[in-house]
């Protein structure tokens, strides 16, 4: 038998005790735990999370008519963002096992992706058993036909795969009105690459790490929030401005140069996308927090930098190839490339020049005055 309180914790990572079944988490206790499943049950009968409750439960009763001390609740993540959800269940767990005093716990799942939260549960209590609930399907042809109707209406599906898709599918016939039907096959392909580098390198998180400064900024009043928009503004008008550049210069060559095309119409608007963002960012640091404006007071001065530098190489690496109606010649190009590598070290080093002047002033101002005392 063992010795010590058992809690029997059933996971649901994507909530949907919360996003179907309106049920708050924690869920604690074994009335209320079956009041969840049958909320859930009501709301979705399908869902495997169902039949992961009352499993829970049946091990609880199990365990009780043993003699055990045993506990039994139910925890929930987030529907829609895993990073929070998973921080939510950590905290669940923290104050379940302050209020029951527990010592191990047997987990209860309905699959792999709850299974990816036990690292986090162990982190807290011991985990002395783990019971994966495995609801039997008839593997036939409409079964499976509605499997991938059901995943396809999830809205985390719905915004990872339909909304790529959709997308895609819009841009062969804009191709095809904008009169350059060959561009179709590039314009999809290249959309595809994106999407890809955008999930693989996690740019999905920098982008949601924006959303949450943005309404972080709009929430506090700071003057971050209208250069944050400034900056989008300018991010959209320079990625519209880049594509028109590929349609005006397009010519039959390699991948490598529509994107040194994109670049040429796209990368000044960037840049000033970017400066005006961190001009935001630095300006709210002097105000609110003054510790933190050395560390951010160089951002405006490096973008700078890095957009001329790739203008002015990207105008030279156009010009060699001989696009048609380009606008720079040769010679011309390499004077560009010149001024934009020479303004952008110029433009760095003034950045350092000022990080370490507001360095310095930082440092001089935090100290204290010495105190003499006459006698």
């Amino acid at each position: 038998m063992q010795t010590g309180r058992t809690l029997v914790l059933c996971v649901d990572r994507d909530d949907d005790i919360g996003y179907k079944g309106r049920v708050e988490s924690p869920v604690l206790g074994r009335a209320a735990c079956l009041n969840a499943a049958y909320s859930l049950a009501l709301a979705d009968p399908e869902d495997s999370d169902v039949n992961a409750i009352f499993q829970a439960i049946k091990i609880f009763d199990e365990l009780a008519a043993a003699g055990e001390n045993v506990e039994i609740a139910l925890i929930a993540g987030d529907h829609m963002h895993m990073l929070e959800g998973d921080r939510k269940i950590g905290a669940s767990i923290d104050s379940l096992v302050k209020e029951t005093g527990v010592d191990n716990c047997i987990v209860v799942t309905d699959g792999a992706e709850d299974e990816f939260v036990i690292p986090i549960v162990q982190s807290r209590v011991p985990v002395s058993s783990i019971r994966r609930v495995i609801v039997s399907q008839m593997p036939n042809l409409e079964g499976t036909y509605y499997l991938i109707k059901k995943i396809l209406n999830d809205p985390k599906v719905a915004r990872l795969v339909l909304v790529p898709i959709g997308l895609l599918m819009l841009f062969w016939p804009i191709a095809y009105l904008a009169g350059r039907s060959e561009l179709a096959p590039v314009i999809v392909v290249g959309a595809i690459g994106v999407y890809l580098l955008y999930r693989g390198l996690g740019i999905d998180d920098l982008f949601r790490g924006f959303a949450t400064a943005l309404q972080t900024s709009l929430t506090r009043g700071r003057f971050s929030f209208v250069t944050y928009i400034a900056g989008i503004l300018l991010v959209i008008i320079g990625v519209i401005l880049g594509l028109m550049n590929i349609l005006i210069y397009y010519t039959e060559v390699g991948i490598l140069l529509y994107v040194l095309i994109f670049v040429y119409g796209a990368v000044p608007w960037l840049a000033l996308a970017g400066i005006v963002a961190s001009a935001g960012i630095v300006i709210d640091n002097f105000f609110h927090d003054r510790q933190r404006l050395s560390k951010v007071i160089i951002f405006p001065f490096f973008i700078g930098a890095i957009g001329l530098i790739t203008y002015g190489a990207s105008i030279y690496a156009i010009a060699v190839s001989n696009v048609p109606d380009f606008p720079f010649s040769t010679a011309n190009a390499i004077t560009y490339m010149l001024y934009g590598t020479v303004g952008g070290l110029i433009c760095a080093f003034a950045g350092i020049g000022i990080q370490y002047l507001v360095n310095r002033y930082m440092n001089t101002s935090d100290k204290t005055p010495e105190v003499i005392e006459l006698v």
